[in-house]
Formats: structure tokens, sequence, C-alpha cells
């Protein structure tokens, strides 16, 4: 397998140019599917992280028990509320969510939304149904581990961004070459695993990225809802999966060191890292 390294100068290249006569419509249309009671944050810090990485439309769908919330908290995303059951998303948010899918050019699954019936229902439907790449995150993740059948049928890329828990709940095993080991489970289940942790590793089974930015200061919750979002806004301007993947991963490590150096570890916070994420991709 061909192993590959990134460099801000190869990040800013892999960019789309921007044309002048450009509107938003020409800059990704992106859908996020996350956030339920008590992870309002996780929808939050994901959409912006797709508009810090230049997405030019994006919707973010949540539980109607906590639209009120994100609609005050985000003034950018189209937010909108889906039918739901105990703060989380209910199968009967499928219908609505199909509807919107074909005019999508990437879809965000997972940060925050919960385990239950009706997660696994809208997880299914996306995968099945979506012509665009998909990222899946978080409870995505974990609501797939027991229907990974649903992943070997895709045609169009799929993403999936575990750190060390999700991937052995996945059913992943994770030796002394972690490259290997995830370029052996996106072979097995028809995906591009980005393997979070030290020293990231973002592979698609034949080619992989070993990131080097990042720090412990990173280590705190919202950070990979950040990362999520970042992938999904590289994806909808049309940058090929496995390079969107490696990019956001570049980025967002890039964004946490440059608050390491300013804020320190220990007080960095992901909302610091979407802050500096400009600074980044002059």
């Amino acid at each position: 397998m061909e192993r590959k390294e990134l460099t801000h100068t190869a990040v800013l290249s892999l960019l789309p140019d921007r044309a002048p006569w450009g509107h938003k419509g020409d800059f990704g249309k992106v859908l996020l599917l996350c956030g339920s009671r008590g992870f309002t944050g996780a929808a939050y810090l994901a959409a912006m992280g797709a508009l810090r990485c230049g997405a030019g439309l994006v919707f973010l769908g949540v539980p109607d028990s906590i639209y009120a919330i994100e609609a005050v908290k985000l003034n950018e995303p189209v937010v909108f509320p889906l039918p739901d059951e105990d703060g989380k998303l209910s199968a009967r948010a499928a219908a609505e969510i199909l509807q919107r899918l074909p005019s999508m050019d990437a879809v965000l699954l997972g940060c925050g939304l919960g385990q239950s019936a009706g997660t696994l229902a809208v997880v299914r439907a996306v995968l099945e149904n979506a012509d665009c790449p998909v990222v899946v995150d978080a409870d995505g993740i974990n609501v797939l581990a027991a229907h990974k059948d649903i992943l070997r049928g895709r045609q169009y890329a799929t993403i999936l961004t575990p750190h060390d828990g999700e991937f052995a709940r996945f059913g992943g095993t994770i030796g002394e070459d972690r490259m290997a080991a995830a370029a052996h489970y996106a072979e097995q289940w028809n995906s591009i695993v980005l393997l979070k942790g030290h020293e990231t590793c973002i592979t698609d089974g034949k080619t992989g990225y070993v990131n080097h930015t990042g720090n412990p200061g990173m280590a705190v919750g919202g950070s990979g809802d950040v990362l999520a979002g970042m992938i999904l806004g590289l994806l909808g301007q049309g940058i090929a999966p496995l390079e969107a993947a490696a990019c956001g991963a570049w980025l967002h490590g890039a964004a946490g060191d440059l608050c390491a150096q300013e804020l320190g570890q220990y007080a960095m916070l992901p909302t610091d890292m979407l802050l500096r994420l400009p600074r980044l991709l002059k």
C-alpha cells in the first residue's frame, strides 16, 4: 500500500478554486443529520466545521425537540426540525430526509445522534439512497456495528471516522501498525477509514495518509464533531473523498496546534479551532 503525508502547501493545492462569478450553489450543498437532547453542541460544531471549510449551503436536520436551541445558536446554516422520539431522531424522519437527498453533494450522519431504532433507520435510509459521499461519525458508526452489510452495497464513497473504541465496537482490531489495521477494514467494509488518534491514519485500503498535525489538547468533547463537519464541507466542494478526509485531518490538527501555541493545551476548546481555521485556508 502506498503511504503518503500531507503538507500545508499540498492541502492548499487540493482545495478547489473559487471562481469570481461563483455563487453559493457552486460551493457545495451539504446535509448534516446530527444532535439529540443533551447533545446540541455536536450539531453546532459539525455545522460550523462545514462552513469554515468553505461549504456554500449547509443544511442541518435535528430532532424537533432541540430545533429551537439550534436555530438560536446557528445563523449561517439552514436548520430544520425532524420528527423525534425521546429526544432522538425517529424512523419517521427518514421520509423527509429522502426528499432532500437528491439535491445534496455530501451528507454527514452521527454527531450526537444517540443510539436508537430511529437512528438506525435514518442511517440505513441515507446509506441505501444517497447518490453522493456520506461521512459516518460517532453514533452513526455505533448503530452500524451490527449492520455492516449496509456498507457493502454502497456505490458511492462512505467515510468512517472512528476513534479506537468505536473501531473496536465496529469489529476492528488494532495492532502495532495502525495504518495496516485501518486499510484491512477499509477494504472489508467498502469504506474509507479515518482512524483517529495520535498520527491519525486515513486510507481506502490502497493508499494511506498519515497525519502528523495535532496535539493532546484536542482530546476534548466536540473536537471530532468539528472534524466530521470539516470533511463534509470539503467533500461538498468536489474534493475526492480520500483527499477530503486527509485534508480535513491535517487542517483540524493544524488548527489545534495553533490553539495550543496561543492558548495552551489545557484551556483550548473546539470552538477555538473553528476560529483559527481561516488562518490556514488563506
